[in-house]
């Protein structure tokens, strides 16, 4: 997949650098694999907003994405490669043997007519889904469980892999797309290959209407609110305060949040960069 860049014929095209949506497939989703979509514009149950910079937005519905792959051992060929308004990725439409259909994240180089399979025993080619037990050594991989049977919650953004580069005993080591390198069971499942859609980094959007139209408001810094407002607020004149923080108080800019009591820290080996 390639990146479109546009004539500067008004401001809005000037700077706007989108996907060529050549590898898609097919322009209508699977019904069957539909479910709305609510939008809550950043309100909670009594209305109140909760979330800032969050509304309108083009209607969408949610395409259920079968991220644990557990219908081992069974054929399954991709049908269609197509556009998922909820994610980066493009996702694909597979039928089983069986005649079931399940929307999958579509890795880089997946082609329609192509049959992936998942389970034990299976040979790790782009698109299958293995346990980490059976994968090879420095193997790019991509949509990474952290508990076994839970299903996949790394690596699944637009152009993101892992690689697998050790295995100590039941734990997998695993450099993962931030830079963090952690230990995962090795009776996880990943799938072979990095997620499609690389170049999604390069694109420009050229206007804030087309943020609009993804249901992101606009968005307003610290500095230019009063002291009530902001901890960054207020002071005369155009003074940009202090300290860059949130507006709970948190520092910004490198200031690590995690707590350092959790249990899991104890299977992270090298935090990212």
């Amino acid at each position: 997949m390639a990146v479109r860049k546009f004539k500067p014929v008004t401001p809005g095209t000037r700077h706007k650098v989108i996907g060529t949506f050549d590898d898609i497939t097919a322009n209508k989703p699977e019904k069957s694999l539909l479910s709305p979509k609510k939008s809550t514009g950043g309100r909670n149950n009594t209305g109140r907003m909760t979330m800032r910079y969050i509304g309108g937005g083009h209607k969408q519905m949610y395409r259920e994405v079968d991220f644990r792959r557990a219908k081992d051992g069974m054929d399954a060929v991709v049908k269609t490669i197509e556009y998922d308004p909820n994610r980066s990725a493009r996702i694909a439409l597979i039928c089983y043997a069986d005649g079931q259909k399940s929307y999958i994240l579509a890795p880089n180089g997946l082609k329609v007519g192509q049959v992936v399979k998942s389970g034990e025993g299976v040979t790790p080619e782009v698109g299958n889904t293995l346990f980490l037990a059976e994968i090879p050594l420095g193997t790019v991989i991509h949509n990474i469980e952290l508990y076994p049977g839970q299903g996949a919650v790394m690596a699944r953004s637009a152009g993101t892999y892992a690689q697998l580069l050790a295995r100590e005993g039941k734990y997998a080591i695993i450099k993962l797309p931030s830079g963090e390198t952690r230990m995962v069971l090795v009776t996880c499942r990943a799938t072979i290959g990095a997620v499609s859609n690389p170049d999604h980094s390069l694109e420009q959007h050229g206007k804030a209407g087309r943020k609009r139209w993804l249901g992101r408001r606009p968005r307003n810094r610290g500095v230019t609110m009063n002291p009530v407002d902001h901890p960054m607020g207020g002071g005369e004149g155009r003074s940009s305060g202090g300290h860059p923080r949130s507006r709970k108080g948190l520092l910004a800019k490198g200031y690590k949040t995690r707590n350092p009591k959790k249990t899991t820290s104890k299977f992270i080996i090298s935090r990212k960069k």
